[in-house]
């Protein structure tokens, strides 16, 4: 395997386990990237665009990167509050006034970071049409009835928090967030990542789709066999895990142009892994020297737990900032301070104020693992092993 880019001295052990990833988990195509206090220290890819093909990955190949997304979405509301925009403590309904009903009158913005808001299902699924367009979607999601009391519990709204954060950010700015993201977040810190894909950068995406579930014997990764009860979830057709990942239906094809050009901010983002670490590391500390995304009350906001425990859709523990997975069993990242998200199958972006590090991630390679793919967790870990 030609593994490309570059490894600053120290960093070794990153390249031999992605390297390790080709020989021994069946990673197809794959590039990760790694930031150490504002400054790029691992750039590396290797393998194919095409998780079917044979063209090699390039220094500029972007993939789909899921729920990874929500990492880079959720420092919108974060920086608008940090610019006087938006009041983390105020209802939802202050700003976007339909959302108000069927009992959701008193959720608050900050719930509704933290996965706390109870929608994370429709009664009636979208098509991809609907989906992709911004007034149905939003009515939708405005329209859905709770299924807990809002701020009561929490459960990951797979798919909702694209239509939830789409609404309120379009009311608050009167932009729609794949154009806010590329105003004031991609083109400040150059990076090659959207939210809604140019057709004019298509030809860099390669070809999402499933490969062989390996893992070593002895890699030390984690044991992904889940628990009965989450197995179950995932089969029946009436449990909100079922729902909550079947809010758009029929599943909708990764590879369509329509979906990748889609302002889908919690699946559907675009993204090389020097983008998605060049971003996590923006929101530590300045770039290169230059630009700094979050101030130091805002990446406090960013780390500070809002929801933890039983998570009624993943149907195991999780921890959730306002927007941002945290560390924990379920979702392992470099440590206590490090918020981020993964994506589903693969991807994963996070930032560690503890250490200065941050991280990106992106294959085309689908396993079916939710939060903690065991390429990713073996990257994690030659990091740590270096710091």
């Amino acid at each position: 395997m030609d593994v490309r880019g570059t490894v600053a001295a120290g960093f070794e052990p990153v390249r031999d386990a992605f390297l390790r990833n080709f020989e021994q988990r069946g990673e197809r195509g794959a590039a990760v990237a790694v930031y150490r206090d504002g400054v790029k220290v691992v750039d590396l890819w290797a393998g194919t665009r095409d998780v079917d093909g044979e063209t090699p990955w390039a220094v500029d190949t972007a993939q789909v990167v899921r729920s990874a997304t929500k990492g880079v979405a959720a420092a919108v509301p974060l920086l608008l509050h940090q610019r006087g925009q938006l009041d983390l403590d105020a209802p939802v309904g202050t700003s976007w006034p339909e959302f108000k009903a069927a009992g959701k009158d008193r959720v608050s913005v900050r719930q509704l970071l933290a996965h706390q808001a109870g929608v994370p299902v429709l009664d009636r699924p979208l098509t991809l049409a609907e989906a992709v367009d911004l007034e149905t979607a939003t009515g939708a999601v405005a329209a859905q009835a709770p299924v807990w009391e809002p701020g009561t519990a929490h459960g990951y709204h797979a798919h909702t928090f694209s239509w939830l954060l789409s609404g309120l950010v379009h009311r608050v700015t009167g932009r729609t967030i794949g154009r806010w993201v590329a105003e004031e977040i991609a083109r400040p810190l150059g990076l090659d990542l959207w939210i809604g894909l140019p057709s004019g950068e298509a030809h860099r995406v390669g070809r999402l789709g499933p490969v062989e579930e390996i893992e070593p014997p002895g890699s030390g990764a984690l044991k992904l066999r889940p628990k009965r009860s989450v197995t179950e979830a995932y089969r029946d057709p009436e449990s909100l895990t079922r729902r909550a990942f079947g809010a758009i239906d029929p599943k909708p094809d990764e590879n369509d142009p329509v979906y990748r050009a889609a302002e889908l901010p919690g699946s559907a983002g675009v993204s090389t892994a020097r983008a998605l670490a060049r971003f996590y590391a923006s929101t530590l500390g300045p770039v290169d020297g230059g630009v700094r995304l979050f101030a130091p009350a805002t990446l406090t906001l960013a780390r500070t737990e809002e929801s933890a425990g039983p998570d009624r859709v993943l149907m195991v523990g999780t921890r959730f900032a306002l927007g941002h997975m945290l560390h924990g069993p379920a979702s392992p990242l470099l440590g206590p301070t490090s918020f981020g998200h993964p994506g589903r199958g693969g991807s994963l972006g996070f930032a560690d104020p503890e250490s200065g590090i941050a991280f990106g991630y992106v294959t085309n390679g689908m396993r079916k693992t939710v939060t903690a793919d065991p390429r990713a967790q073996a990257l994690v870990r030659s990091v740590r092993s270096v710091l």
